[in-house]
């Protein structure tokens, strides 16, 4: 499945900038409370030179001289297996110049570290950050590219607007480095 890439989203100088904002946008039109999304990113020229017919769900060619990148959803991720061996399966055909993934987390503020209780196992962790009263949902967009670049949006379940959507390349290195891992020869 495609997301449509001539949304009137936020515009950004970076073709990965832009993949993962259209992405962030996609999730949020769905809400909150959703599963993980995974997605193929692919180069928008070469798509429209092998797929003629999708040249109208991709909108006018206004790709420029950075070129641009068409989020491809892929299917639903199963349910009973752990994100990071979920991730660790995959290996993506060369036509694939990246891959993004959505996903929502609770976080709790730097402050609040220091009163974790000691012996906790990752159940009891995550159960006690549920309880926390300073936690946020967050909703995290990371892609990576095959030549190691790197883009993250990060969106606060409390200020849902696009126009408090944190960007940056480093925001979330674990999930980025993951998801580069799946590019790994």
């Amino acid at each position: 499945m495609t997301h449509d890439s001539h949304s009137d989203g936020p515009v950004a100088a970076n073709p990965l900038t832009r993949a993962v904002l259209e992405i962030d946008a996609y999730a949020a039109e769905r809400g909150w409370d959703q599963p993980a999304r995974l997605f193929a990113l692919v180069d928008t020229a070469r798509l429209r030179d092998r797929a003629p017919g999708l040249a109208d769900r991709l909108g006018p060619d206004t790709e420029g001289a950075g070129g641009s990148l068409t989020p491809v959803e892929q299917e639903e991720l199963p349910a009973d297996t752990a994100l990071d061996e979920f991730l660790g399966h995959i290996a993506w055909p060369e036509a694939v110049t990246g891959c993004a993934m959505t996903v929502e987390r609770l976080m709790l503020p730097p402050s609040a570290e220091s009163g974790v209780p000691d012996g906790l196992d990752e159940a009891g962790l995550t159960e006690w950050v549920a309880r926390h009263p300073e936690r946020q949902e967050v909703r995290m967009t990371v892609a990576v590219l095959r030549d190691g670049s790197r883009e993250s949006a990060l969106r606060l379940r409390a200020k849902d607007s696009p126009s408090q959507v944190l960007t940056g390349p480093d925001l979330v290195p674990g999930l980025a480095g993951a998801l580069a891992a799946t590019f790994a020869e």
